[in-house]
């Protein structure tokens, strides 16, 4: 893939705070994922990436879903015409809890 296809990622501030509620042995894979699945063509659906069917309030309409049990969701938004997803929001999903920080979001 060439430089062109790729869209920066860019972090919301709240995010720092998201990653303080889920145990640190697990940021590096959060960030890989993150990186591996996002830079590249973010608006594709698969399996564990899709569309939200209600907007998050915090402005996402993707969600991507990953790790043991798929337990974790990150929340973004796509900006096709500059390039650039907005990662707004990182969670754990336990049943059929959401928890984003130390927040319980109603889905």
């Amino acid at each position: 893939m060439n430089a062109k296809s790729r869209f920066d990622l860019i972090y919301a501030p709240q995010v720092k705070i998201h990653l303080q509620a889920i145990e640190r042995k697990y940021h590096s894979l959060i960030r890989r994922t993150i990186e591996t699945q996002l830079q590249f063509e973010p608006n594709l659906e698969t399996r564990n990436r899709k569309p939200l069917k209600r907007p998050l309030e915090l402005g996402a309409d993707w969600e991507i879903r990953f790790g043991p049990d798929n337990r974790f969701r990150v929340f973004y938004s796509v900006e096709l015409e500059n390039r650039q997803v907005f990662i707004l929001a990182i969670g754990i999903k336990r049943g059929n809890r959401l928890i984003i920080g130390k927040e319980e979001i109603n889905l």
